[in-house]
């Protein structure tokens, strides 16, 4: 065979490779994770949805992602910051938000990418009107008898307040419910576990790293690059015991259409589905 025939059979299959790859990157995973406790009588679900960065599933109404969280019967729904991107439109992560909050009970808390935008007031608001904005408070649900406190912080340690969200929600946590902590920056866990009362967090979930971006099954189970853990990071994905404390990571649902010039490779967006119960 030429070499020039061999050259360019080499460049089609590199080029199939990574189409391929890419291809894999666009598919949604429900993912699902058991987390054990006594606190609760009975199973409760939850479903968790990080770093949407304003991407739809099956439409622009986001129809493949709405069934996708109906399947999963969930009893809360909570979205775990950059639902949307620092720049550009809203409309995808709101619909969605509209669309799920008018069936469960939703909360919300922002990300990196929401606290960077100009507008960040303007969509918070709009966010109101759908469901509780949590930024260092909680949300007090009670499912099937059970009691639930949903708390949700930002990494705000450098802005100059008195007290941190994360202070703020440990001084009202109370043992006696079961308390959730929606936190988007993973390798902040270290922050999350300290409390100088004795409260703790029963479960935390986080987003943010997008799974690592580049993962190989048994190489790079954490994937190749985290934004703020740099290369070879140690947070991006999976379920961690530290204790009482069960961290949740989503791999998140940000597609390669948003990351056009880092898509997902063996990374494919998660739909986060969490049973907790005995």
């Amino acid at each position: 065979m030429p070499k020039k025939m061999k050259k360019r059979l080499i460049i089609v299959a590199v080029l199939l490779i990574m189409s391929a790859l890419s291809a894999w990157g666009f598919t949604m995973k429900t993912v699902r994770y058991n987390v054990k406790t006594d606190k609760l009588d009975g199973n409760i679900r939850i479903v968790f949805i990080s770093d949407l960065h304003n991407c739809f599933y099956g439409d622009t109404k986001q129809s493949k992602l709405i069934r996708e969280v109906k399947k999963s019967s969930p009893d809360i729904v909570v979205f775990g910051g950059d639902v949307i991107d620092a720049y550009g439109g809203t409309k995808y992560a709101l619909r969605l938000i509209s669309e799920l909050s008018k069936e469960y009970p939703c909360v919300y808390t922002p990300g990196n990418h929401e606290e960077m935008r100009d507008d960040k007031e303007e969509f918070y608001e709009e966010v109101r009107k759908l469901c509780p904005v949590l930024l260092g408070d909680y949300e007090e649900i009670n499912v099937k008898g059970n009691k639930i406190r949903i708390y949700g912080t930002l990494d705000d340690t450098a802005w100059g307040k008195k007290k941190t969200q994360l202070e703020e929600c440990f001084d009202t946590l109370d043992n006696s419910f079961y308390n959730i902590l929606l936190a988007h920056q993973p390798e902040q866990i270290d922050s999350y576990l300290n409390s100088e009362t004795g409260g703790y967090f029963d479960l935390i979930l986080s987003g943010h790293a997008h799974g690592g971006q580049w993962r190989l099954p048994k190489l790079l189970d954490q994937g190749l690059y985290a934004p703020d853990q740099g290369i070879l990071p140690d947070y991006t994905t999976g379920m961690y015991e530290y204790g009482s404390t069960t961290h949740i990571i989503s791999r998140g649902l940000a597609r390669p259409l948003r990351m056009i010039f880092i898509p997902r490779i063996f990374n494919r967006p998660e739909l986060s589905v969490i049973t907790i119960g005995q």
